[in-house]
């Protein structure tokens, strides 16, 4: 596994190795031991959605007792994986980080606690899976609008397929972190 740093920190990128022969490929997407060499995160829940070509989902985060640490991947298709720094000692506060993530370069993205975190599928039938250090909380529940002009995240749309909630999210003048 490859291990890259980003212009954020704590954010890393990570390439696995894959090995391809003629009847296809074979990688490991995670291992606890080689992972615990890097950092000492226990994930307790692993999700997945499926989106059509131009959704939007996002730009969420779980708020303290039950904020995630989070490793995301694409088994299907790619997408625009977006996140911003939500924690208020950070240099790179409010700033955001974008990546493709695709089922093609099988890169992954660790997003620790105090990011909010969306994605734009790039084709249809995306497939995203992601590891969590916590359980999700519907109570702990925040969003950010994805489109916050103070947050300049150039999606590349002008008419994203959004659910209600993410319609009427938070914007980031208004947002009293609770990430420190």
């Amino acid at each position: 596994m490859q291990i890259e740093t980003t212009s954020i920190k704590d954010l890393l990128i990570l390439t696995p190795k894959v090995f391809k022969d003629d009847r296809g490929y074979f990688m490991e997407s995670y291992n606890h031991t080689e992972w615990s060499k890097h950092l000492a995160i226990d994930f307790v829940q692993d999700n997945e959605s499926m989106s059509s070509k131009g959704v939007i989902r996002g730009l969420h985060f779980q708020k303290p007792p039950y904020a995630q640490d989070k490793l995301v991947r694409v088994i299907n298709g790619s997408v625009l994986d977006v996140v911003v720094d939500l924690r208020k000692s950070s240099s790179t506060y409010g700033q955001h980080f974008k990546i493709i993530l695709s089922a093609e370069n099988k890169k992954q993205l660790f997003i620790p606690k105090g990011f909010a975190h969306g994605f734009l599928t790039l084709e249809d039938t995306s497939i995203f899976s992601y590891k969590c250090s916590q359980y999700y909380n519907g109570k702990s529940e925040g969003s950010l609008l994805w489109n916050d002009p103070n947050l300049a995240i150039d999606w590349d749309i002008s008419n994203p397929i959004l659910s209600q909630k993410d319609k009427i999210a938070e914007k980031f003048t208004t947002f009293n972190s609770p990430f420190s």
